[in-house]
Formats: structure tokens, sequence, C-alpha cells
């Protein structure tokens, strides 16, 4: 369900934060949630230019298709010239994605880089999927 102000409201929620540029995910991204989310995160994708950053801390994975959200996410971002940045990810979310190896291909932002500020790298360039990731 989507509000007026462009907000899906259910057990995962997106906020924008900057149109085309910014956004916080809250909830929980699972098999019921995904495809609201996805919608609402490709129109954000398709809306800016630059990176798009994610804010994760208030964001729990409860199956492979939250992960797939963001992997697919990162692919869209890529193909268009993009790069997904994710800040403020929770332990729990670093866990996890150490665990699935995404850490070698998400670009992420740790909080006190989030929170002081963030500045747009200009000579980064994020990291090939690994074959293995794409599995």
């Amino acid at each position: 369900m989507t509000s007026a102000a462009g907000v899906w409201r259910g057990p995962a929620e997106v906020f924008i934060d900057s149109p085309g540029r910014e956004a916080t995910v809250r909830g929980v991204l699972g098999v019921r949630t995904v495809p609201e989310v996805r919608a609402a995160l490709q129109r954000l994708l398709a809306a800016g230019e630059g990176d798009l950053v994610l804010h994760l801390a208030d964001t729990e994975i409860s199956d492979a298709t939250g992960l797939g959200v963001l992997v697919g996410l990162h692919q869209r971002a890529r193909r268009s010239g993009r790069r997904l940045v994710i800040a403020e990810a929770s332990e729990r979310l670093e866990r996890l994605f150490r665990l699935t190896k995404l850490h070698l291909v998400l670009t992420r932002l740790d909080t006190a880089s989030a929170l002081s500020g963030y500045q747009r790298p200009t000579a980064i360039v994020p990291p090939p999927i690994p074959p293995s990731v794409m599995r």
C-alpha cells in the first residue's frame, strides 16, 4: 500500500529522504514485503543519478528474497551507471553480508561516516559481482 507521500506502508517501509538519491528502509524484508519495496526502490533508482544511498539501520532481512532486493538493486544501479551505497546497516545485517559474501559486492558506509554527512567518492569503482554470489 502506498500513501500520498509516496511511502510504502506495511511490514516494511520505504522513506524517500532525497528523491532519486537517498532512502531509508525500515522493517522486515522478506517474501511478503519484497514486491512493493522492490518497486519503490526501482522507482527511486530511475528518478536520479549518481550514488543511491540506502539507510538500513532499522531493516531486517528475513529470507533470501530480502537479500535479492539489494543484489538486484545493485545490479540495476550498475547497469544505469550508478552505485548502490548501503549506509548504517545493523550489526546483524553486516554479519549476514559477511556470511553471504555480499560484503565483497555491496558498497557500504559505516555508521560514523553516514552520520557525519555522506560525501560521494569520485574514484571508487564498485567491485564486480563474483559468479559464486550470482547463483
